[in-house]
């Protein structure tokens, strides 16, 4: 075992690699190469700089940026402190980023100056942060920020030994991050992990996979998602991999980017290797240098395996199931496992992880009948920050995590995910909850009521679509509300479709009943 894979601190983690892999590139981003070791000194620069900052063990920071190398610096440099992460997508407008700061008591953001034409900073303008005390721009300058080389420079007033008594002090149990899942109550919750138990789960993912020293590693998830921060930088630090992150996914980018950069990594959503099989000028490019595929969050058709093995070329490809409460990873298909059992199931157990289905009598149910999926292990959450009830409501007694999926396992312990209890739907890879989209859609004058549900998308999976009833009287223009719905919330939960009602079809408990409203969507519109 590497002495990388010792660490049991993530500021231990980046020392190590430094030590293990010197020289070779950690980081390639946009021209700009750094070595391991250079990471190692640009994140105890950075940690310095928050000393001076004056953050303390035990606060939050947040970072809201697309992949870029200063990203993970800055992520490194945070733990490194005693501070919490707290990704924020960058889907997100200023009033769903300003509640998560809010919630966390952010007191430091590191933010992208601007991205896709939107001014990160100056969307949170109008939002009231108290706990937020600086904002430092990763590229670029805008008002009110500290520019990140003026924030580099602040590490000069600390000396090293500061750095070295406060990373003495964080130990494996010292929480990691804080990433904020939606929830069926709509309210974003946080999620909190800790040090040892996210390298732990990640040594073991990074096993399973295969990753090797030399690797290099497309990243196309997004580093504010546990799979681009764990199963992504966070994994290849660790065995000696090159990161090439990706803002954007674009699919010519993509194949134009392992055919140049010889990448041999590229995990991603069903979608990602269904843009490639589709991309016409695939057969241009030369894709021989891929190896491992890492894919899950949604139904997979055999086919397309066969074809990710025969027209792509990986020789190992593997579909994942897991949850932000447990650090991400729950279970994983293995190498060698046949096409079938790739497409069909998510895997069996991560090492040290138990994975049962269980009936309503609240047994655990046999072979092949579905049931609640519930885990156990020591990658479960610590709990929701500041939500002892909501951590109650989902963790037992007992220590079994209770999911919300409802799937079956074989007879080898392959869980297949046939169900979702809560409502929640897969867009592209992202996770969306109805129940936060409908308090959103709310707000819209003369809406009386809202529902939203999942309905099948050709390219994303699915998407979101919305039923509304107006208010008496009220007249709601479908394309004034789609465009209005664009400007309130992340494009990825924005619906596709919307249908004005009449009336909503409610059980005897007076709830919607969506079972209905699906049926519905999937009629012939006349």
């Amino acid at each position: 075992m590497p002495p990388v894979a010792t660490a049991l601190t993530i500021a231990q983690l980046f020392a190590n690699a430094a030590q293990a892999y010197g020289d070779r590139p950690a980081i390639e981003d946009a021209g700009h190469s750094i070595s391991y070791r250079q990471l190692d000194q640009l994140r105890r620069q950075a940690a310095r700089a928050l000393l001076a900052l004056d953050v303390q063990a035990g606060d939050r920071v947040a970072v809201w940026a697309p992949n870029v190398w200063e990203w993970i610096v800055a992520a490194g440099a945070l733990q490194s402190v005693g501070a919490a992460l707290v990704p924020l997508n960058t889907r997100m407008k200023g009033s769903e980023a300003g509640y998560i700061l809010r919630e966390s008591g952010a007191c430091v953001l590191f933010a992208i100056g601007e991205f896709l034409g939107a001014d990160y900073p100056g969307m949170l303008v109008a939002e009231d942060l108290p706990d937020l005390r600086h904002i430092i721009s990763l590229r670029g300058a805008n008002t009110g920020t500290l520019p990140w080389e003026r924030f580099m420079d602040l590490a000069a007033d600390v000396p090293q030994l500061a750095l070295r008594t406060r990373e003495q002090g964080v130990g494996p149990q010292a929480l990691s991050d804080l990433l904020f899942t939606s929830g069926t109550t709509g309210k974003p919750k946080g999620v909190m992990t800790s040090h040892g138990q996210n390298l732990r789960i990640v040594r073991d993912w990074s096993d399973i996979v295969g990753l090797r020293e030399g690797d290099r590693y497309l990243i196309v998830n997004p580093f504010f998602h546990s799979f681009g921060y764990k199963a992504g930088w966070l994994a290849a630090l660790m065995r000696g991999c090159t990161i090439l992150p990706q803002q954007v996914f674009d699919v010519q980018a993509v194949l134009d980017c392992v055919q140049r950069q010889r990448i041999s990594v590229l995990p991603g959503p069903p979608t990602l290797y269904q843009s490639l099989l589709a991309h016409p000028q695939r057969g241009d490019f030369d894709l021989r240098s891929l190896r491992v595929a890492v894919t899950g969050a949604a139904a997979i058709p055999v086919e397309m395996i066969h074809r990710m093995r025969d027209e792509l070329g990986f020789g190992t490809i593997v579909t994942a199931y897991g949850l932000t409460e447990v650090c991400g990873f729950a279970t994983i298909c293995r190498s060698g496992d046949s096409a079938e059992k790739v497409a069909n199931t998510s895997g069996r157990a991560m090492p040290g992880v138990e994975v049962r289905c269980v009936g309503s009598n609240g047994r655990s149910q046999p072979a092949n009948i579905p049931g609640e999926v519930q885990i156990r292990g020591y990658n479960l959450m610590q709990g929701y920050f500041n939500d002892p009830q909501a951590s109650e409501a989902t963790l037992d007694a007992d220590g079994w995590l209770h999911t919300g999926d409802i799937g079956v396992l074989d007879e080898e312990g392959y869980l297949r995910i046939t169900d979702r209890l809560k409502d929640m739907f897969i867009t592209g890879g992202f996770n969306v909850y109805p129940a936060e989209i409908e308090q959103c859609l709310l707000t819209y004058p003369g809406v009386a009521q809202a529902a939203v549900i999942g309905i099948p998308d050709e390219r994303m999976g699915e998407v979101a679509m919305a039923y509304l009833l107006p208010a008496p009287g009220i007249e709601i223009e479908p394309a004034r509300f789609l465009s209005w719905c664009r400007e309130q919330m992340a494009n990825y939960k924005v619906p596709r479709r919307v249908q004005v009602l009449q009336s909503m079809p409610i059980n005897a408990a007076g709830k919607v009943t969506k079972n209905v409203l699906r049926e519905w969507a999937l009629q012939p519109a006349g």
